[in-house]
């Protein structure tokens, strides 16, 4: 075979690529065969690379004993900046390391990123090659720093190497230096959620509330990324709960963004500030809901944060839970209590936003829970805790026991109720204005009215239910209201209408 090119896309030929694969796998005799053919042992691919790196790299001593004799040139880099004295550190081949030291390897060479061959071992957790580099060479200094200001230390805090960590703080190395974003070591293992190695930094007496460049601190890092057992190390250790970045945000606005609803107990129980505001003026809440997070917002409002607070556009958390469409989490803050008349930068309440967003049963559920609050203020006298452990709802009505009261009420709306009818009725019994303007948004066609009339209906009857009152009675003052007392007499006469005329003869 002619020793051509590999491929187009290398620059080495067949020969010198199978000295590269001998040396990988420490095939001595193939690459004394190939040396005596008259391979070039300094060949290099097209990242630079020759076979004494494939050896250094994987360890293989007879190789890289055997390329020595032929290639004295140790301190050679490949494209990444990698010389075999960083490749064995990084691998962790103690006794590559030692051979190449022993043929004169320069000791403070550096990669690309400033990587020195104490960064490479303490990334990768190879404790006795840094034995080695810190006990058995000399000018080695432990704080050396890579291009982005890390210390060998940062980099053992930010891959988890506790061994390593706790090497480095026996060697005397400085705990509480920063990097260029002024990260420490406590820092980075607090991002990556390495517990064991953030204890060990804290009992150093570190101050665990430093802040980096953007102002955040290690409880930050852990809360952004849902490391439980940090979050709770931090917290136990004392750190400050409540601290700010320089967006504003505490601890609970990363975790109610991710929806680590653990994490927000552990916050809450530790008495973090549920209300604080970013710099967009959002609090936890509000990015709870607009992040659809159902648990949190359930969190937050059992730990009585603040409802009405608004964001930048003046939004409550229910005008983001209204435009979204998110039932669950507007009855809950719908049963919790909110204010509705509440309005955004343009003018809009949160029911008015359902209405344009054409969210008709979002809106049904905010005109039921305005007309309950009325109706509490006015009979309950304003007790908070009138409802506490009483089953309250502003979803759809499913139960079976008004099943045959909401089919009456169908029937009414769709077969006998005229164009028009229908808002006499809601005036009648207490509909405010922007009440039926709400349920009008919704059109279905020249017979909307129809649809318009049995959604007010179903509204009127969860207040009849929950007041505890007589419905049929209520519906047959509402008929004699609009001067539809026809409904009860042809009832009387033919009884043709299935349900509703029965109902309405029982109250005369």
């Amino acid at each position: 075979m002619e020793d051509d090119l590999v491929s187009e896309d290398d620059i080495l030929l067949w020969s010198e690529k199978e000295f590269h694969d001998a040396a990988k796998r420490n095939d001595t005799g193939k690459m004394q065969e190939l040396i005596k053919k008259g391979v070039d042992v300094k060949a290099k691919n097209k990242v630079d690379r020759k076979a004494l790196h494939w050896a250094a790299g994987a360890g293989n001593e007879q190789a890289l004993r055997l390329l020595l004799d032929h290639d004295t040139e140790v301190d050679e880099e490949d494209s990444f900046g990698m010389n075999a004295l960083l490749l064995a550190s990084w691998f962790g081949h103690l006794k590559i390391l030692q051979i190449l030291v022993a043929c004169g390897a320069k000791l403070n060479c550096q990669n690309k990123n400033g990587l020195s061959m104490l960064h490479c071992a303490a990334q990768r957790g190879h404790i006795r090659v840094l034995e080695f580099i810190m006990e058995d060479l000399e000018n080695i200094r432990l704080d050396t720093e890579d291009k982005s200001g890390k210390t060998a230390f940062h980099l053992a805090a930010e891959h988890g190497q506790l061994e390593v960590v706790e090497f480095l703080i026996g060697m005397g190395c400085t705990h509480g230096l920063k990097d260029k974003e002024d990260n420490t070591a406590i820092h980075l293992a607090a991002k990556h959620g390495h517990t064991e190695v953030l204890q060990k930094i804290v009992e150093t007496g570190v101050d665990i509330d430093e802040r980096n460049i953007d102002g955040l601190t290690a409880l930050h890092f852990s809360a952004d990324g849902g490391h439980y057992e940090c979050v709770k190390l931090l917290l136990e250790s004392c750190c400050n709960v409540n601290a700010l970045t320089n967006r504003n945000m505490n601890a609970l606005h990363y975790v109610a963004q991710h929806g680590f609803d653990r994490e927000v107990s552990l916050l809450l129980e530790a008495g973090v500030n549920t209300d604080a505001v970013d710099n967009q003026h959002n609090t936890p809440l509000h990015i709870a809901v607009f992040n659809g997070h159902t648990e949190i917002v359930r969190l937050l409002i059992d730990a009585d944060c603040d409802l009405d607070l608004s964001d930048n556009r003046q939004q409550t958390a229910l005008h983001i839970a209204a435009e979204h469409g998110c039932q669950d989490m507007a009855e809950m803050i719908l049963i919790a209590g909110v204010n509705l008349n509440l309005t955004d930068k343009q003018g809009k309440t949160c029911l008015e936003v359902a209405a344009r967003g054409s969210h008709v049963i979002l809106v049904d559920m905010i005109i039921k829970a305005d007309r309950f609050y009325k109706w509490e203020k006015d009979h309950m006298g304003g007790d908070q805790d009138s409802w506490v452990g009483r089953q309250l709802s502003f979803k759809q009505d499913h139960q079976l026991e008004t099943q045959h009261l909401r089919s009456v009420l169908w029937s009414l709306a769709t077969k006998h109720l005229c164009r028009g009818e229908w808002k006499i009725l809601a005036q009648h019994w207490g509909f405010t204005d922007a009440h039926i303007r709400a349920i009008e948004q919704q059109w279905t066609g020249m017979k909307s009215f129809k649809e318009h009339g049995h959604r007010m209906l179903l509204i009127w009857l969860h207040g009849v239910v929950i007041a505890g009152e007589n419905p049929i009675k209520g519906l047959y003052e509402g008929l004699v209201e609009i001067s539809r007392t026809d409904l009860k007499t042809s009832g009387r006469r033919q009884m043709q209408t299935p349900a509703l005329p029965k109902y309405v003869l029982q109250c005369e």
